[in-house]
């Protein structure tokens, strides 16, 4: 079967508004159409997918729609892996922490370091080294839970404005 440009043209354009198994299958049957060497012709001559094709031919032939779960894939979060271990960081943190002396925000100021958390993670609630997240992840958690990771500074008192003389006043 000989692909004109117009024909290739409108398979690519075609395959490209179709998503998911609907596309796959409209690859597989057009590879099938397209007789031997199908599959080669439509890599190199529509840019297709080859591992693409196959999988909308495995559907075709057993019936079944291959799910993608693409919300299963990935990187799981570090809570994920240890469930304790915001409680065991919120415990840690908990004792060295004090509100915005000014009361100017909700935030949490500790005086500890990233660093020193972990290493509390590890001496008190027995983590290993391997299985905690980094420093950088620990300070990402910190900053979810509300804590500042920098000093308390002290209030400094308001100065008193002077007060108006009577001989001032012109």
């Amino acid at each position: 079967m000989e692909l004109t440009e117009e024909v290739k043209e409108l398979l690519i354009k075609t395959a490209k508004e179709l998503k998911g198994s609907a596309c796959r299958l409209f690859m597989a049957r057009t590879v099938r159409a397209l007789g031997k060497g199908g599959q080669r012709r439509a890599e190199e001559e529509l840019g297709w997918n080859r591992g693409r094709i196959r999988k909308g031919e495995h559907e075709l032939k057993s019936g079944m729609v291959c799910v993608d779960a693409f919300n299963q894939r990935g990187r799981k979060r570090s809570e994920e892996h240890l469930p304790n271990l915001l409680k065991d960081i919120t415990a840690i943190v908990d004792g060295q922490s004090q509100a915005d002396p000014q009361f100017r925000s909700a935030r949490l100021y500790t005086r500890l370091t990233a660093a020193e958390v972990r290493r509390q993670l590890i001496t008190t609630y027995h983590y290993t080294d391997a299985e905690l997240p980094t420093t950088a992840t620990i300070t990402t958690k910190l900053n979810e839970q509300g804590y500042t990771l920098k000093k308390v500074a002290k209030t400094q008192p308001q100065k008193n404005s002077r007060k108006p003389m009577p001989s001032s006043i012109t």
